[in-house]
């Protein structure tokens, strides 16, 4: 099941940016079975996740971008440097809609944030999931990811990191 060849375009923010929410909130159901810790309690949520967005696309150019199959938005992928060791890359955001799961689209995704981070000078990259998104943590383990444990400072999830 090859799958045919993804682009990776920069996310137009003005035109998209309540489709960007969605796919954050389902990232959020399919890791936590709930997106409440992504909207927080008092509703401020996806506001607060556009303004980081905006910010992070400022900051590094084409690390946030949406992925298009001929020409529909089938996912998105957010980037940055680790906060703390700017030789280490980050991956904020893999998603992929429910219907290209499964199909071999994830590779792509892969292989798109493992060359950014080299054309960044990044020697590894590292990533949160969390050990009850399955099928997440299967992928990952199967393209090269090995899982680091919990987070100290969030158990619910596990770092996992990827070297180059």
């Amino acid at each position: 099941m090859q799958s045919s060849k993804l682009e990776f375009k920069p996310i137009n923010l003005e035109r998209d940016q309540n489709l960007c929410v969605q796919f954050r909130a389902d990232s959020f159901i399919c890791s936590f079975g709930s997106a409440a810790r992504f909207y927080k309690e008092d509703g401020s949520g996806s506001e607060k996740y556009l303004q980081w967005l905006r910010q992070r696309m400022t900051q590094i150019p084409n690390s946030c971008v949406h992925v298009w199959k001929q020409e529909q938005i089938i996912g998105q992928i957010e980037m940055m440097r680790c906060q703390h060791d700017s030789s280490v890359g980050y991956v904020n955001l893999f998603y992929l809609t429910p219907e290209f799961r499964g199909q071999g689209f994830g590779q792509q995704l892969d292989q798109h944030a493992s060359d950014f981070f080299k054309r960044l000078g990044c020697h590894s990259a590292r990533l949160n999931v969390s050990p009850t998104n399955r099928v997440a943590m299967r992928f990952y383990l199967k393209h090269g990811w090995i899982d680091l444990g919990q987070r100290e400072d969030d158990l619910e999830v596990h770092y996992l990191e990827k070297k180059f």
